[in-house]
C-alpha cells in the first residue's frame, strides 16, 4: 500500500517535534514493517526546505535531504494540478493542501497521512490524521 506523507508529518519526523515527532516516527515505522511504500511530492520537498534554508541551518537541511532520499518522490504534473483545481472547487481547501491531496490521489496513494484534521473531510482517498 502507498502512504502519502503530508508536509507536517515529514517536518515532525525530521525535526523531532516534541509532541508529534515520536508519533510520526512510530507510524512510519509501522508502515515500513507492513511493507508499505512511503511517498512525498516535490511540493513536500519545497515546503520542508524553506525553514532550514531561511535560518541557514545546514544540518537540518541535510537531515531533510537524507529523509527525502528514503522516499518515493513524485512530480506535480498537469494532471495533479487539474485534480487540485477540482478538489479546491468542491472542498475549499487551501491551494497547497489541494495540491498535496491531488498528488497523493493521482500517484495511487491509498492513505494520506497528516496531522491536519481539517483535511479529514476529503473523500478521494483515506485521510489518516495522526493522533
Amino acid at each position: 500500500m502507498i502512504v502519502y506523507l503530508d508536509t507536517n508529518i515529514v517536518i515532525y519526523t525530521v525535526e523531532q517535534h516534541p509532541i508529534f515527532g515520536l508519533k510520526a516516527r512510530t507510524r512510519l515505522a509501522t508502515a515500513r514493517v507492513a511493507g508499505d511504500t512511503l511517498m512525498i511530492s516535490d511540493l513536500t520537498r519545497m515546503e520542508c526546505l524553506v525553514g532550514p534554508l531561511k535560518s541557514g541551518d545546514a544540518a537540518v537541511e541535510a537531515d531533510f535531504r537524507t529523509f527525502f532520499g528514503l522516499m518515493n518522490v513524485v512530480a506535480v504534473t498537469a494532471a495533479v494540478c487539474d485534480r487540485a483545481a477540482c478538489i479546491r472547487a468542491t472542498n475549499h481547501f487551501k491551494p497547497m493542501d489541494a495540491l498535496q491531496l491531488a498528488a497523493a490521489a493521482e500517484h495511487g496513494a491509498k492513505i494520506f497521512l497528516t496531522a491536519d484534521a481539517r483535511l479529514s473531510s476529503f473523500t478521494g482517498l483515506t485521510v489518516e490524521v495522526l493522533s
